[in-house]
């Protein structure tokens, strides 16, 4: 007859195998197994919010290769940012989690936590900085300023009439460092914020852009215009939580925005968004074939005046006569997820 004390561990020696097993099987049914798992779970998690699967899901990205080039991981860095920043008090918790990271992948952390919104995000930084040694000169670029937020970035100012002057002597005016020209996997940031938060803010950013997809001078807007068009007709037409929330928002837009819009909408509706996909890609076909429209309105010009007009620009610029010349207007990758994705159907 054993004695009461060995059946009392016995009993608690199997109680706390039982829990060890029950946290083995929540754990297992946690993983990702597949990069593709990771995205299903996010493009659903505002419907279902689980935060505190997100460490894992970023685990699992590193682990998959997935965020070895920060301009191919647009989505995970904008989903990164929403979650921290709808989960305040959780925040710095959820990032201890995330991490050790691979030096190599450890600036998705960084970034997150700079796009997140969050009021104290400058603290938090600092405080995780010992963590991430791999990325302090790209912890100290966004502390002190150099490196501007998600929210701060704006889209890219159209060029005054001096500046498309000088472009056509072959000047390129200054663009901010960071754009949304010259740095497309923005579209796909935001597109992680929403679908981390289901927020109005990312949507009404990628509808400011719209405007461009009608661009006939830079590639480099053309490109993200189109994609930020042809994104929203697509997401738009399979969650029809998002086609509500664009045609909520689209009486609100502005001027240039609305028609846009109209056309976004009624591609989701229809289920034609590969056809304005098509549509897009000729414009940008178009664009890289006959060049910039500035330069095409120039040779329309010199029918009517082709000596005057070059004096003109050459006193309105303040160049001299060798700068005369036309550039093959690129700037800016291509290299996005939403435009890789345009390019490759």
């Amino acid at each position: 007859m054993r004695p009461r004390w060995a059946a009392t561990a016995l009993a608690a020696l199997a109680t706390f195998a039982s829990a060890g097993l029950e946290r083995a099987a929540r754990a297992a049914q946690d993983a990702f197994l597949a990069r593709a798992e990771v995205i299903e779970w996010m493009e659903t998690y505002r419907l279902r919010p689980q935060p505190e699967r997100l460490p894992m899901a970023i685990k699992a990205l590193s682990r998959f290769g997935a965020l070895r080039e920060p301009e191919n991981a647009g989505f995970p860095t904008g989903f990164v940012a929403g979650v921290l920043g709808s989960n305040r008090a959780r925040a710095e918790a959820l990032v201890a989690r995330m991490l050790p990271l691979p030096a190599a992948d450890q600036w998705i952390v960084v970034r997150g936590i700079a796009y997140s919104g969050l009021p104290s995000w400058q603290s938090l930084l600092a405080r995780i900085a010992p963590q991430l040694s791999a990325r302090r000169a790209m912890i100290d670029e966004y502390l002190v300023g150099r490196l501007p937020v998600l929210q701060a970035i704006e889209r890219d100012a159209d060029p005054t009439f001096l500046e498309t002057l000088r472009m056509q002597l072959a000047s390129q005016p200054k663009s901010p460092r960071v754009s949304f020209s010259s740095n497309p996997e923005l579209i796909d940031t935001l597109w992680g914020a929403y679908f981390a938060t289901g927020s109005y803010w990312p949507i009404w950013r990628l509808m400011t852009l719209l405007p461009w997809s009608k661009e006939r001078d830079s590639l480099a807007r053309l490109s993200a215009g189109s994609a930020a068009k042809v994104t929203l007709a697509n997401n738009a037409a399979r969650y029809p939580d998002l086609l509500a929330l664009i045609r909520e928002m689209a009486p609100y837009q502005d001027e240039e925005v609305r028609p846009i819009l109209a056309e976004v909408i009624h591609a989701a509706e229809t289920a034609q968004a590969a056809q304005l996909r098509k549509t897009q890609l000729a414009l940008i076909e178009e664009l890289k074939s006959k060049g910039p429209g500035y330069r095409r309105d120039m040779k329309l010009w010199g029918h009517v005046g082709q000596g005057a007009i070059a004096l003109g620009c050459i006193a309105a610029a303040s160049v001299s006569l060798t700068a005369l010349g036309l550039p093959c207007v690129i700037g800016g990758a291509l290299s996005s997820a939403a435009i890789n994705y345009m390019a490759s159907q």
